[in-house]
């Protein structure tokens, strides 16, 4: 073998040196000539937010998904792995209004000469009443140039970090392609009669004046407290309820109880009056009432919670909803408030904030004495919206929906059947997929009151009168997209009939992020763009991705591919655990515990990182202490080692006529390394990919420490020994080239860097090895596994030898006299077989053998040391 081995290997410079390379000589480009579905790989690869910068999580998951590829390539795979960026909807509005100091409103023209006040500092304190009002459009130029520079530096750290993804196989979800992808999705969607528009109570977060989906949905523990209110019966008769919300006194509706509590059958078919207000509301039976919960009869209000939604819809309650997109009293009272003093009253909270209105309305209650004791202090689960810093209120508007199983048996039961058909690994993350659509309270909510996201490719006719008839939308034609019914005039008009009686209105919302999310395999697979590619990927081999967005991301696309295709996406889903800071809790840039990753790699190497993320299983936590980042330095100990050992082993010449692997440890380290093959690809092809390192990490050490130590004096021979030396140069050059292969997932710059002194070609794109005998030339060894258990016996020998001169405070290089090794008469048999190799090691003069109860070394006599001759 030539090798041209540097003279000191080092891991600095190798991500930069490689990656070029790669990028040269397309090493992971998809081989798409010739390709077909059987021998493709695909994967639906996650695409990052482009709002900010990633952190260590991202380079923990995505690790994983690089070694299953690039595993999956080595086998013969034509590996599909592309990559998007997720760069529109409020992650991006948010940090583009904090970096450049501005804010959205729609009703401002449009300047082509804006400048933005500042740039760059991602200003978080930075308020909406200090920030500058733009146009939409100067806004979403601005969110278009900075998510551009966002995705430039992703793709620098994921080049650093080693990802093998095809850089030429890139989208964004907001470029055009995307788009009208997004858009045809939906317009079958509604031609399916699976999209409508619907006026219903909706999650509205106040902040950002924006719905929010169930999937966004985030309980929080918030101080609260019960408010122990008297309504009053038709004869006079107090009836008493619990509230956190007396806010919402005007806009109730009902009392509810359980159907079974006998406290108030009485009651059930009547009606009280409300305190303070003096409205007449029936009392009604429904089984979502809680009897152990406050006094057991709820107030119903429009709307307090989702339960108070389900009951209005269920009870066919009236609407009495005063609470206002911005979060305050609207100041219009409810109809049924007729009282002069019930209008009095509600006038106190007109325009107040939902905090004031309580305040206002505990007092009021306190007037009339109708507040019964204080108000107990409580904590409670309130929902927020996940990005959110209030809580969520529920308003009643307009809204597009995509139907999701929740009111549809069929649909339900045709994605849970597709959710047990799908490979999960690991298995148990199966259920939170089951639980979500099971748990399912209604459809999709998929419009958003935003501006930087995907257009919904509707319009609304208007009236004689000027109103839109929301029920009959003009929905675009599949020719026109992608389309933006904001500035772009509806089929069968022109622009000068925009907002005129007899025209049209363009619909302003987008589509919440994931409606386009859910598409990633139609986005990055060519759907309706290249039908060759699309049916080469689809359905995609792998969807990996955290834990977290099951119910988002994961259950998402199942619906769409269920909706448009009636199958699952792909074959298997890998989810990755969390990252845990050292008090154990899981890292987000909400609880200020992220670290960011750049530095981390810039300090320890690529390949060192690569190995601390793989350790773990999917599914399966993992810590990362910034200050003390113990897997990571073993990591890059190991990556060390392998270029230091490649290269003592790439030292040895082979001696001329000599072939074959002869000697019984030689072969047996060759039958190890077999088994540890098939353990690593079995494991791999579980998608264990921590089992795999795991085995083969724990092979390379022995063969580190042991194998390497006990052949050496051997390699070293050559006239001597010249069968004994060939012997050991083949093995140790085999191990080497096997172990590369095995690493190369992993540990990507170190064993490309090994493989170079010694190989044309890449090492990622060299076949997996099936066994050992695969990495060396046909007839080299006879016949495998042989002399199987030698190579553990040998290392458990020269543990005893290096312990016995140890514990004689003697160097390992002291000569030894005579040792004696005793144990079972089968392993003494064996073990004979290395006696020449284990005198070599240890320096051992007279090596003999006894039998006994377990393998030891006995009876060592150090030789004694030379002394130098006397002077006269």
């Amino acid at each position: 073998m030539t090798a041209h081995v540097p003279d000191k290997p080092a891991l600095e410079g190798l991500e930069a040196k490689w990656d070029a390379e790669w990028t040269e000589k397309g090493t992971y480009l998809f081989p798409r000539d010739g390709a077909t579905r059987e021998t493709v790989y695909s994967i639906d690869t996650p695409p990052p937010t482009a709002s900010g910068s990633l952190h260590i999580g991202h380079v923990f998951s995505y690790t994983h998904t690089d070694v299953i590829a690039r595993y999956q390539r080595m086998t013969g795979k034509r590996v599909f792995y592309p990559i998007g960026w997720d760069d529109n909807g409020l992650p991006t509005e948010r940090r583009v209004q904090n970096y450049y100091g501005v804010r959205c409103d729609p009703t401002l023209p449009y300047d082509p000469d804006f400048t933005p006040p500042f740039e760059g500092g991602d200003n978080k304190s930075s308020k909406a009443a200090d920030q500058i009002p733009i146009s939409r459009r100067n806004f979403i130029e601005l969110c278009e140039v900075l998510t551009v520079e966002d995705e430039k530096q992703f793709e620098s750290l994921w080049r650093d970090l080693g990802l093998s993804v095809d850089w030429t196989q890139t989208y964004r979800t907001i470029s055009r392609e995307s788009q009208a992808a997004s858009q045809l999705a939906f317009l079958r969607n509604i031609e399916r009669g699976e999209a409508y528009q619907a006026m219903a109570p909706t999650l509205w977060d106040v902040t950002f004046r924006t719905a929010v989906a169930q999937a966004e949905l985030e309980d929080k523990e918030q101080p609260g407290a019960y408010h122990r209110l008297e309504f009053h019966g038709a004869d006079g008769s107090p009836v008493f309820i619990e509230t956190t919300r007396p806010e919402l006194l005007p806009a109730c509706v009902a009392l509810v109880a359980h159907p079974d509590d006998e406290r108030y059958q009485a009651l059930f078919g009547t009606t009280v009056t409300t305190p303070v207000f003096g409205v007449e509301v029936p009392v009604v039976a429904h089984h979502l009432a809680q009897p152990d919960k406050g006094s057991g009869i709820a107030m119903v209000c429009t709307f307090g919670d989702l339960n108070d939604v389900i009951w209005w819809r269920d009870l066919d309650l009236p609407n009495r909803a005063i609470i206002g997109f911005d979060g305050r009293v609207v100041s219009e009272a409810p109809d049924a408030i007729t009282s002069e003093t019930g209008r009095d009253a509600y006038a106190q909270l007109a325009g107040k904030t939902v905090f004031s209105a309580k305040q206002a309305v505990v007092e009021l209650l306190r007037g009339t004495g109708e507040l019964v004791g204080e108000p107990k202090p409580i904590t409670h689960p309130v929902k927020f919206f996940e990005k959110g810093d209030r809580p969520l209120e529920i308003v009643s508007t307009r809204q597009w929906y995509i139907r999701n199983g929740a009111r549809d048996e069929e649909l339900r039961a045709r994605l849970l059947e597709l959710g047990a058909e799908l490979e999960w690994h690991p298995d148990f993350m199966r259920v939170r997929y089951e639980n979500w659509v099971g748990g399912l309270t209604g459809d999709w909510l998929i419009s958003r009151q935003r501006f930087f996201g995907v257009p919904l490719p509707v319009w609304y006719p208007l009236d004689a009168d000027g109103n839109p008839v929301f029920d009959q939308p003009i929905v675009a034609t599949q020719d026109m997209l992608p389309v933006d019914p904001s500035s772009d005039a509806a089929p069968g008009y022109d622009e000068s009939q925009r907002g005129v009686p007899g025209g049209f209105q363009g619909e302003v919302d987008v589509m919440d992020t994931w409606a386009t999310s859910s598409l990633t395999p139609q986005l990055a697979g060519g759907w309706e763009r290249d039908q060759e590619l699309w049916e080469t990927v689809f359905p995609f081999d792998l969807r990996p991705q955290g834990q977290d967005i099951i119910r988002t991301w994961l259950f998402s696309t199942m619906l769409r591919s269920t909706l448009e295709t009636n199958e699952k996406p792909w074959a298997h889903a890998a989810l990755s655990g969390f990252i845990v800071d050292p008090d154990r809790k899981k890292m987000s840039k909400s609880k200020g515990n992220v670290v960011t990753p750049a530095d981390i790699l810039a300090s320890h190497g690529s390949d060192a990182v690569r190995y601390w993320a793989a350790s773990s299983r999917l599914g399966t936590d993992a810590a990362f202490d910034e200050k003390n980042p113990t897997q990571i330095k073993i990591g890059r100990r190991l990556a060390i080692k392998i270029l230091n050992a490649a290269k003592f082993v790439y030292g040895f010449e082979l001696p001329e006529g000599h072939s074959t692997v002869s000697e019984p440890l030689d072969v047996s380290m060759l039958t190890e390394l077999d088994e540890v093959v098939r353990t690593a690809t079995a494991a791999l092809d579980k998608y264990d990919h921590a089992r795999a390192l795991e085995v083969a990490e724990t092979f390379f050490w022995t063969f580190c420490d042991d194998y390497l130590e006990l052949v050496k004096e051997r390699a070293y021979r050559a006239e001597s020994d010249p069968a004994g030396k060939a012997s050991a140069v083949l093995a140790l050059q085999a191990a080497v080239d096997v172990l590369l292969r095995l690493f190369a997932p992993y540990l990507p710059f170190a064993t490309e860097e090994v493989w170079s002194w010694t190989h044309d070609g890449s090492v990622h794109t060299a076949a997996w090895p099936t066994t050992v005998s695969s990495a060396l030339p046909s007839g080299v060894v006879a016949e495998l596994p042989q002399h199987a258990g030698l190579l553990p016996l040998a290392s458990r020998a020269l543990v005893g030898i290096r312990r016995a001169k140890t514990d004689a405070k003697a160097s390992q290089k002291t000569p030894v006299a005579t040792a004696v090794i005793a144990g079972p008469a089968e392993e003494i048999a064996l073990l004979e077989l290395a006696a020449a190799d284990l005198q070599a090691v240890g320096r051992i003069a007279g090596l003999s053998f006894a039998t006994g109860d377990e393998l030891v070394v006995q009876d060592v006599v150090l030789a004694p040391e030379d002394k130098p001759e006397a002077t006269a």
